[in-house]
């Protein structure tokens, strides 16, 4: 896997095939290099053959709360988060742990033909609750398909997680190279937001070394505030440097990125506009805590039909103009080149994977 992403870095620029077909004077790109291109926005699962799993809504459900886990099954959010963190007072943390992990071995919550995505959050490093959590949880016959590591701040708290997790799998009898579970990393301050670019790259070179593929980042953006000092806004303008940034970072390493929590969760119409800013950022799905925010992130991070029908026509009058051995072209009025294709070919394959 690491081989792969280094691999993709190398790849990256035109090979000198491509800039031979292309030439000094001009010319179009081949056809097979605009089909076949991987570049920021393409998922490592396009690339590796491992299922895309849309995360447009993520709702977190507190461990400890049987009455909304009960309701689990009729939210229809495409990721179930069982939340052992801040969701949960602390004297109500071993009761979390022992839910979810009943939930677990039992498959209690009937999903079977869902497409929901079933994953827990365990307490951050820092906190000293998260080894209980990881003794509790992971020593079970039927694993999340993701953990969400809250709160990391520097690589020596991911290398504390993937060590102590690694040793309980193992203990537990679980082959390191059969099992593989989506990791899920939070940014919540100052320190993490510097620090980012190292912690993803820890987590790919330590993929073939641990029972974790990282698989997105979220943005905390209460506790970041805090951290930093600011006041959370409803418009959000204090948080557009680190949700810019921490879609660069994450797209750079082939990760998802999930947006901030709307906390307002009766204002539908600010959830929605909040979701497709979101959405044109770059972001890939939105955390939110009630059920009437399901459907309004879902339909804001997936692309419109009619923007999916802009991008195949796009895309069909891109190859027949390369076939004639033209670059930029004239379309719907408006002056098409290399560019627009790949935005072009991006909204095509998210609707593709998101509607498989």
């Amino acid at each position: 896997m690491t081989l792969l992403i280094r691999t993709f870095w190398r790849t990256r620029c035109f090979s000198p095939s491509v800039i031979s077909a292309v030439g000094r004077g001009g010319g179009s790109l081949p056809l097979s290099w605009v089909k076949n291109r991987t570049f920021a926005t393409t998922p490592i699962s396009v690339m590796t053959g491992k299922k895309y799993t849309p995360r447009r809504a993520v709702m977190y459900v507190p461990g400890n709360d049987v009455r909304k886990i009960a309701k689990i099954p009729t939210l229809r959010a495409d990721c179930i988060v069982l939340d052992c963190e801040d969701g949960v007072a602390i004297s109500k943390k071993v009761d979390a742990r022992k839910n979810i992990r009943q939930i677990l071995d039992n498959k209690s919550i009937p999903l079977e033909g869902s497409t929901t995505e079933l994953t827990v959050r365990v307490n951050s490093v820092q906190s000293g609750l998260c080894q209980e959590d990881l003794e509790c949880i992971l020593p079970t016959e039927n694993l999340p398909s993701g953990i969400h590591l809250p709160k990391v701040d520097s690589v020596d708290e991911l290398k504390w997680f993937l060590e102590t997790s690694g040793k309980i799998l193992k203990s537990s009898g679980r082959n390191q190279n059969a099992t593989k579970i989506n990791l899920i990393i939070f940014i919540e301050s100052a320190q993490a937001i510097l620090n980012l670019p190292k912690i993803c790259q820890f987590a790919w070179d330590n993929v073939d070394k641990s029972y974790f593929i990282p698989d997105a980042l979220v943005f905390g953006s209460d506790d970041y505030c805090a951290d930093i000092g600011a006041i959370r806004s409803k418009e959000g303008h204090e948080l557009l440097y680190a949700r810019q940034y921490l879609v660069m970072v994450a797209k750079a390493f082939k990760l998802q990125a999930i947006d901030i929590v709307y906390i307002d969760y009766k204002d539908i119409d600010g959830l929605r506009l909040q979701s497709i800013s979101g959405f044109h950022m770059g972001f890939t799905g939105k955390q939110i805590i009630h059920p009437g925010q399901v459907l309004p992130c879902q339909e804001a991070f997936t692309p419109p039909p009619e923007k999916i029908e802009w991008a195949r026509e796009l895309i069909t009058e891109f190859e027949a103009h390369s076939k004639g051995g033209k670059g930029a072209f004239s379309f719907r009025g408006n002056m098409i080149d290399m560019p627009l294709v790949l935005q072009a070919k991006n909204i095509v394959e998210l609707a593709q994977k998101i509607n498989k």
